[in-house]
């Protein structure tokens, strides 16, 4: 075949973009169009089931007047900015550890991917277990004779989150190390080579070199964490069903209670809503960032 005769433009790669058809029409159904009807449905009164009783943004003025949802928020963002930071550094650690051509490499990247393959539900469970004031690490501890130990945060209103935390670290940070560990081995050899023979510490090497390298891989990890904070539900649920009190109530606990515990679905739709602001707030700045920040040459 002659290169005018090469096929070009919409032509160009026909039977992918053919078979991709499906798959589009699906994102654009399922997605974007119960999105939109979400969307819409949150500026009507619907109770139990939906019905086109439009009140405009008074759902939404209801939404951020109720004490319940600014908590959820405040606890979410607690929980986010906390996770955000210690998810990225110890996955980066773990990852600059095992980048060392330790022995047994592949046993502990196993070890510390494992929790990622478990549910939230079966994190929660287990964190459940083991922060469990009767039978946990608190009652383990005491019976090695330190009897004045204490460590119940699940049942402390003031510390239950950093209960959540500690089990969400133990479930991402395995996603997180190997994320690192793909940028870290494809660093060119010959960088590190050349910072030793210039004598610079492995740190600053660290800090000035290969972070910097790896930006894109940083971006995507961001937004992976994020998008998982934001649509936190299964690991409170399952650890501590929100309590004690309000004191772990997140925004989509929130949305599920108000779809179906209260039987308000415009409630919900409208908490919903604010949830999918707040992913697009993450997505658009990514998207940027990968995509419309570079420059073509």
């Amino acid at each position: 075949m002659s290169r005018s005769d090469k096929p070009t433009g919409l032509l160009k790669n026909l039977s992918a973009k053919i078979a991709a058809i499906p798959m589009i029409l699906t994102a654009l159904v399922v997605f974007v169009g119960f999105s939109a009807w979400t969307i819409a449905y949150s500026f009507t009164n619907s109770r139990l089931l939906p019905k086109a009783d439009w009140v405009g943004l008074a759902q939404y003025e209801r939404l951020w007047a109720t004490r319940r949802w600014i908590i959820s928020i405040e606890n979410l963002a607690i929980y986010g900015s906390l996770m955000l930071v210690l998810s990225l550094v110890l996955g980066f650690l773990l990852a600059a550890l095992i980048d060392q051509k330790i022995r047994f490499e592949d046993g502990f990247r196993t070890i510390f991917l494992y929790p990622y393959a478990l549910s939230f539900i079966v994190t929660g469970l287990v964190w459940q277990w083991l922060l469990n004031a009767e039978f946990g690490i608190q009652a383990a501890i005491r019976n090695l004779g330190f009897e004045g130990f204490t460590f119940d945060p699940l049942y402390d209103a003031n510390i239950v989150l950093y209960g959540v935390l500690i089990a969400g670290l133990w479930h991402g940070s395995g996603l997180v190390m190997c994320l690192m560990l793909a940028g870290l081995r494809g660093i060119d050899e010959d960088i590190w080579k050349a910072t030793r023979i210039d004598g610079i510490p492995a740190w600053k090497t660290y800090l000035r070199v290969v972070i910097p390298m790896m930006r894109p891989v940083f971006v995507t990890t961001l937004v992976l964490i994020t998008s998982g904070i934001i649509k936190l539900y299964d690991l409170v649920i399952a650890q501590t069903g929100g309590g004690p009190g309000l004191a772990s109530e997140v925004p989509a606990k929130f949305v599920f209670d108000a779809m179906f515990v209260s039987q308000n679905l415009a409630q919900g739709f409208a908490a919903s809503t604010m949830m999918l602001v707040a992913v697009i707030f993450v997505i658009i700045p990514w998207a940027y960032l990968e995509f419309g920040g570079k420059k073509h040459v």
